[in-house]
């Protein structure tokens, strides 16, 4: 487990992070800007403060385990894993290019560290209840975490999965939606809105927290008491902003699938400097 850091140097990891997400989407031409911008807070809060894992040994069987299950997002996976060593940094701007590690969506037979190949909406969360109940059986007293983008839990076994986690009372696994509030043909609202969110997960049996998808302190508190409750899963409600860090980026559907043109690659390197 990499050593603790303080909020200014999670910050800064962030923001090199965001970095290297634009240029490596910049370089494939192709890719998934706006949620993997979205997502970051969360990824680096969890693999830098929350979760146990070892570099060093990155099949550890006592390590918590991550699944993107919004895995087209997986640029930010790829730039975290690199800045923490698991992955070849100088592969990044092969994101998406023939035989390069870093495929469009995450695939184990490309990076064996990865916990799940993902992509196919909708079925990261069955997969991390597999997981977690797996450490129960095992009696194993690891994590698992899975990050759901908004418009993926339109799918429907997002749900069957809540139901079966909240019956069977795993209470070792954390959900976190990405509450970006945009998916690829627009405004999730406008086309299957998902409110009243925070009852919905309550009325499947889930323990819900609302949470500043971007501010570090609050996701700490959060998977703090996502990990001392007892008897159900939790989910996070994180409310974050759709391609965060890039003015133009952010809030515009446009950028859900859409590569930055060199020239927006630079002006979005400025405002990230």
């Amino acid at each position: 487990m990499p050593h603790k850091k303080s909020l200014e140097e999670l910050q800064a990891l962030a923001k090199g992070i965001r970095r290297n997400i634009v240029k490596m989407i910049g370089a494939a031409g192709s890719g998934h800007p706006g949620g993997s911008l979205s997502a970051v807070e969360i990824l680096v809060t969890l693999y830098y403060d929350v979760m146990r894992h070892d570099p060093q040994n990155p099949s550890w069987p006592d390590r918590d385990r991550f699944i993107l299950s919004k895995g087209h997002a997986c640029p930010v996976l790829y730039a975290t894993l690199a800045e923490l060593g698991y992955t070849p940094k100088d592969e990044l701007m092969r994101l998406r290019k023939l035989g390069s590690i870093y495929q469009g969506h995450p695939d184990k037979r490309f990076l064996p560290v990865l916990e799940a190949s993902t992509g196919s909406l909708g079925q990261g969360l069955s997969l991390g209840i597999g997981m977690a109940l797996a450490a129960r059986l095992d009696g194993k007293d690891y994590r698992t975490y899975v990050l759901l983008g908004d418009g993926e839990i339109q799918e429907g076994q997002v749900w069957e999965a809540a139901m079966f986690g909240a019956f069977h009372k795993v209470d070792n696994v954390c959900a976190i939606v990405d509450y970006n509030k945009i998916q690829l043909d627009g405004f999730v609202k406008d086309i299957m809105d998902l409110e009243p969110l925070v009852p919905k997960w309550q009325g499947f049996g889930w323990h819900v927290i609302e949470v500043d998808g971007h501010d570090i302190p609050a996701l700490q508190r959060a998977f703090a008491e996502a990990a001392a409750t007892k008897g159900k899963p939790t989910v996070l409600i994180a409310h974050t902003v759709k391609g965060k860090g890039v003015s133009f980026m952010e809030n515009n559907p446009k950028f859900h699938g859409v590569a930055p043109t060199p020239e927006e690659v630079e002006i979005a390197l400025k405002e990230l400097a």
